[in-house]
C-alpha cells in the first residue's frame, strides 16, 4: 500500500491527455497517485483534445507561467461542410454546406493568408470571463455579447491530409490561439464552413508527444515506485528559454532579490534578447530566478558593468539541478 505522506517531489512532468479529461481532472489525478501537495498545469486543454499537458510539481509550479509563454504545435481536424454552435465537435450543428470541389491551390491560398499576425474573436465557449460571468455560461443561456478581437501569431499553417470532407492541419502557434476559431474561419473562407472534430497537441516548445508519458504508464510507474524518475528538472525544464549562467556571488545576491549585473554572467547559453524571457543558472546548473532580459546580446559589450541585466519575475530556491 502507497505511503499516505506527502511526497516531496520538484520537476516537470510531460503528460499525454487522454481524451475526456480535462486538464484540471489530469492534474487531481497526479496529486492523488503521487501523493505531491503543490501540482499545476501550464495552459488549459479542452477536455477532448488529447496530447502534450505539462504539469508542474512542488517548486516546478512556479515555472508553468512561464512555459504558458512556449508556442504550441497541434495535428487539428477539420470537419467541412458543417458549422457548429461552438466550433468543434461537442457543439450543436447549425448549418450543413455542401463542400463542393475546393482544389489545394485554393486551400494553400487561404491557409497563406492566415499566416503570421491575425486576429481572432474569442468564441462564446469559452472560460473567458465577460459582465462577471463565464462566457460559456452566458452562451448555454442563448445570451451572446460582444468580444473584442485578439492579436495571435501563427507560425506554421500546413496540410498533413486531405479526404472529400476532411482537411488535417499542423499548427504551429502563440499561447492564447484558439484553434476551434482558426477552424471556423478557415471553413468560412473556404465557402463550406467547417467545425474542429479532432484536436491532438503535438508539442509545447521543445516537449513532444513521443516523449509524453500515458496516464496508465504514470500509474504503473507509481506502483512501482519509480515515478520520480519520470520527472524533468526545473533546470532542464527552461531549455526554451535563453539563459545566463551567473557567477557565484550574483548567485547569492538572487537570494535577497538583486538582479544580475554584466560582470556577474559568467556564460550565455541561446540566442539573448532585451524584452525576452530568460532563464538564470548558477554554475552548477541549478535553476535560480526567472526573469525577463533587459539587454540584447550583441550590444552586451556598449553595457556599463553595474547595468541590471534581467528584471526578475521569479526567485528559487536553487534546488532545480540538471
Amino acid at each position: 500500500m502507497r505511503s499516505k505522506r506527502h511526497s516531496h517531489v520538484e520537476g516537470l512532468l510531460n503528460i499525454d491527455k487522454p481524451l475526456g479529461l480535462t486538464s484540471h481532472d489530469v492534474v487531481e489525478h497526479i496529486r492523488r497517485q503521487t501523493r505531491v501537495s503543490r501540482v499545476g498545469h501550464a495552459g488549459t486543454h479542452d477536455p477532448q483534445a488529447t496530447g502534450v499537458l505539462l504539469v508542474g510539481l512542488g517548486t516546478g509550479t512556479k515555472l508553468t507561467q512561464f512555459l504558458h509563454e512556449c508556442s504550441k504545435t497541434y495535428r487539428a481536424t477539420l470537419k467541412l461542410g458543417v458549422r457548429t454552435d461552438s466550433y468543434d465537435a461537442e457543439g450543436k450543428i447549425i448549418e450543413v454546406r455542401n463542400v463542393g470541389t475546393i482544389g489545394p491551390e485554393q486551400i494553400m491560398t487561404i491557409l497563406e493568408a492566415f499566416q503570421g499576425t491575425i486576429e481572432q474573436v474569442p468564441p462564446m465557449f469559452s472560460a473567458l470571463k465577460m459582465q462577471g460571468q463565464r462566457l460559456y455560461t452566458l452562451a448555454r443561456q442563448g445570451v451572446e455579447v460582444e468580444r473584442s478581437p485578439r492579436q495571435v501569431q501563427i507560425f506554421q499553417l500546413r496540410i498533413l491530409e486531405r479526404a472529400a470532407d476532411t482537411l488535417v492541419l499542423e499548427v504551429e502557434c502563440s499561447t492564447g490561439t484558439y484553434i476551434r476559431v482558426l477552424a471556423n474561419d478557415i471553413g468560412e473562407r473556404l465557402g463550406c464552413g467547417a467545425h474542429l472534430s479532432a484536436l491532438v497537441r503535438t508539442a509545447i516548445g521543445p516537449f513532444r508527444r513521443e516523449d509524453a508519458l500515458a496516464l496508465s504508464d504514470l500509474d504503473e510507474a507509481v506502483r512501482q515506485g519509480q515515478w520520480p524518475q519520470h520527472v524533468i528538472s526545473l533546470a532542464s525544464a527552461v531549455d526554451a528559454f535563453p539563459a545566463i549562467v551567473v557567477r557565484p556571488a550574483a548567485a547569492e545576491a538572487l537570494t535577497h532579490g538583486v538582479s544580475p549585473t554584466k560582470q556577474g554572467i559568467a556564460q550565455m547559453v541561446g540566442r539573448l534578447a532585451a524584452g525576452e524571457t530568460v532563464a538564470i543558472l548558477g554554475e552548477d546548473g541549478g535553476l535560480l530566478a526567472m526573469g525577463v532580459s533587459t539587454i540584447d546580446a550583441a550590444a552586451l559589450d556598449a553595457v556599463p558593468s553595474e547595468t541590471p541585466a534581467v528584471r526578475l519575475k521569479r526567485v528559487f530556491s536553487g534546488d532545480g539541478r540538471r
